[in-house]
Parts: C-alpha cells; structure tokens; sequence
C-alpha cells in the first residue's frame, strides 16, 4: 500500500538544498559581519557571494586539517583557538577574493566572532546545520524538614 504525503527526506538525499541553505547562512552572516566591523569591507555583491564560496571551501577543506594540525593548542586553550583559526581563513579570503577586503587580523577576529555567532543562530532558527545549543534551568534545592536540616551559612563546625 502506497501512502501520499509530505515525509521529509533522509538528510543524505538532500546536498543541493543542504549546499543552498549553508551559502544562505553563510553570505547573512558575512554580511552581518561587514556591517558590523567596519574594516571587512566589499565592492560589490559579487565579491560578497564569491568571498562566501571561498569561506565555504576553506571551511570543508582546509579548516579540518588546521583542527587536526592545532589539536593541542585547541585543548590546551579549551577551544578558544577555534577563533584564531576562524580568524585566519577568514583573512586567507580577503587575500584571495579581488573585492573583498578584511583590513588586520583584530578585523578578522571580529568578524570570524560575528559570522560564528549568526551562522549558530540562522542554523537553529531554520533547523539546520549541525550546530545545537541549549539553556536550562538549575533546579532550586529542596528545603529538608525536621531536625536534619542543615541551616549554617558558611565553613563553620557545628559541634
């Protein structure tokens, strides 16, 4: 038996729209990032969607062997690196794409920190890309009733 209707389908049988979707993402968020650091600048539309394109092939091909190349200053530094790396590919575009200028590396720091940050939120608001973030609420303690309450208010003994 055969049924009509709208399933989605597997996420390995979609690459166009994944592709459409992450340029999308990706040139909002750079973007953001021109209009916000005043030292990332382009000419016209064209280089904003050429310097998206190189951004996107450094990130699939070059930004995982910098991961594998910088592991122990990724763990030492807890991550953070991650920024410095962003940082760098998105200067690494300035000099590739006629256009497109990123003017010093505080410029592609802050950049780099901006598109992170619009591509995680674009990513969660339209559900896709595989980045996830969550907030939750710390439970209050439950009060204990009876004699085994423990009311003291700071590293005092009670004997």
């Amino acid at each position: 038996m055969m049924q009509f209707g709208s399933h989605p389908e597997p996420k390995e049988k979609r690459p166009v729209r994944d592709f459409v979707h992450q340029f999308v993402v990706g040139t909002l968020a750079v973007l953001v990032a021109v209009h916000i650091v005043p030292s990332i600048q382009y000419e016209r539309l064209e280089h904003l969607l050429l310097a998206t394109l190189v951004l996107g092939a450094l990130n699939a091909f070059l930004r995982p062997l910098l991961l594998l190349g910088c592991l122990p200053l990724l763990i030492l530094t807890l991550g953070l690196f991650l920024l410095v790396i962003n940082a760098g590919l998105l200067m690494l575009t300035g000099k590739l794409v006629d256009g497109f200028t990123v003017n010093g590396f505080g410029a592609a720091f802050w950049g780099a920190l901006v598109i992170s940050i619009v591509t995680l939120i674009a990513n969660k608001l339209t559900g896709g890309g595989q980045s996830n973030f969550q907030f939750h609420r710390a439970k209050q303690k439950e009060e204990k009733s009876g004699y085994n309450r423990d009311d003291d208010d700071g590293p005092v003994i009670d004997v």
